[in-house]
């Protein structure tokens, strides 16, 4: 009963931005953690942004210094804002979110269904 809903992906040229967003809803008692991937066609899955344990941020190398990871708590929304997009950048990009859906239950991982973002030379 918990959806992940991504949005924001599109055409956009090379050196353009984009913002993603991704809507955690359902039965939600707390969210620990909201992050970022992506997959390029006949690649696997890779890491694009993840908050880390000790309260910083992994980023990939490949978006450091372009891409933002950002949180609206209140919301329940995690945003990418990606800078300088490149053509190597498109790919379909899928949040993930651990969360707790009752006061003493375990953490589910869940996954949003994806958004497609491509980047034109």
């Amino acid at each position: 009963q918990v959806q992940l809903v991504e949005s924001g992906g599109g055409l956009v040229q090379a050196g353009r931005s984009l913002r993603l967003s991704c809507t955690a809803s359902g039965r939600i008692f707390s969210i620990n953690t909201m992050g970022w991937y992506r997959q390029a066609p006949g690649k696997q899955r890779e890491l694009v942004a993840t908050p880390t344990s000790g309260g910083s941020t992994k980023y990939a190398d490949s978006v450091k210094g372009r891409f933002t990871i950002s949180r609206d708590n209140a919301k329940n929304t995690v945003y990418l804002q990606m800078d300088s997009l490149r053509p190597e950048d498109t790919a379909v990009y899928y949040c993930d979110a651990f969360i707790r859906t009752s006061i003493s239950g375990p953490v589910y991982h869940y996954w949003g269904q994806g958004t497609q973002v491509t980047v034109s030379s």
